[in-house]
């Protein structure tokens, strides 16, 4: 059993299937720790099962988030309450958790490795990376937005070019703890919420056109980003504790199957929900767990390939599909001045339609 990917999604799945007694590797380009894009909020849809496995990070004291900020691009905001909240913690901080935790079940890493192809022929796959090859039964994808892998595998979506970059940054600021805010820019917007250690994650996503006018983050960030009052402020006074952002270009919305070529694909490999959601991490956990249970059924020999591939895809759907649907939609009111002004008037005056786009992006305690 090889795990492509060792993110989220990917260190999920290989502690499920640890905890079931199944052998795998994963299989990850990087060393932990390391940074990732990602607005680092976890909704508490995934805290029952964090909890019941013994992978909820108490011990960092990290902050509860139960408020939701949301700004225009002239800065007028509105607050309103998260009714489930979740919480803020850093990839750096839990994935090195979650590696550390898989790493005493007995999940065997190849670290600084990156596959270069998967083959599927007569039941067996083969993966070769720089310097390994292997065969196994099942594979699971969990690498990430985009990948060699995509490439390899000719995936429908890898062959439209995304207009979208993500920057992200770890800053000191006085962002109450508690919150998560939006905050709208001409071409985007920008996420922000507070993670371990006293600081403040603001992570944001641009329209490419953006940096290719300025051809600079930082003066893109001063002739942009800082027309939202909020964010000028933010980025005139705030700590920033990184000497460069983290970067990823070609950030892609389109739909994706969640089994391409017999691989189970799980996070953002099978389908990445718009960041404004807010809720990617939650969606990662689970669908890393269900992928993690039709793979240990398959390998129990209570169901066949063909079985265990479309159970995954049916769970997939049932939990995700419309949730990003929704949120493909609900990102075309954001980061256009017009729009995103409407949007947040709409919260302002009706609340109720806030209540419904949060619910109907978020899934239910787990």
């Amino acid at each position: 059993m090889i795990i492509v990917g060792g993110g989220l999604a990917g260190l999920i799945a290989s502690l499920e299937l640890a905890r079931a007694g199944i052998p795998c590797y994963v299989v990850e380009k990087k060393r932990y720790p390391f940074h990732r894009v990602c607005g680092e909020y976890i909704s508490n849809e995934v805290a029952p099962f964090l909890e019941s496995a013994g992978l909820y990070p108490h011990h960092f004291n990290l902050p509860q988030i139960n408020s939701f900020q949301l700004s225009s691009t002239d800065g007028r905001s509105k607050v309103m309450p998260l009714d489930l909240g979740g919480f803020g913690i850093s990839r750096f901080t839990f994935d090195a958790f979650l590696y550390d935790k898989a790493c005493k079940l007995g999940v065997l890493f190849y670290l600084d490795e990156e596959v270069q192809s998967i083959q599927f022929q007569h039941e067996k796959f083969s993966i070769r990376t720089t310097s390994h090859e292997w065969q196994c039964d099942v594979v699971i994808g969990a690498f990430g937005k985009r990948s060699k892998i995509d490439h390899h595998l000719n995936r429908p979506f890898i062959k439209q070019r995304s207009p979208y970059v993500g920057i992200k940054y770890h800053i000191k600021t006085s962002h109450p703890d508690n919150l998560i805010s939006l905050h709208n820019f001409p071409g985007g917007y920008c996420g922000m919420s507070n993670v371990e250690d006293g600081k403040t994650t603001l992570c944001y996503l641009s329209h490419r056109s953006n940096l290719q006018e300025f051809r600079d983050i930082r003066e893109m960030e001063r002739r942009v980003v800082c027309k939202n009052p909020l964010l000028h402020e933010i980025f005139e006074n705030a700590e920033f504790l990184f000497t460069k952002p983290e970067v990823i270009n070609e950030i892609s919305f389109e739909t994706k199957a969640p089994v391409e070529d017999h691989i189970l694909m799980t996070g953002d490999a099978a389908g990445m929900i718009a960041p404004l959601c807010g809720n990617g991490m939650a969606m990662a956990i689970q669908s890393a767990r269900l992928a993690a249970n039709a793979a240990i059924k398959f390998i129990e020999a209570s169901s066949s390939r063909d079985k265990m591939e479309e159970d995954y895809t049916q769970a997939w759907r049932s939990h995700f599909e419309r949730r990003l649907w929704l949120g493909r939609q609900v990102q075309k009111l954001f980061g256009r001045e017009v729009t995103s002004k409407i949007a947040v008037s709409l919260v302002m005056n009706i609340q109720a339609l806030a209540k419904m786009i949060v619910s109907k992006t978020h899934g239910q305690p787990f």
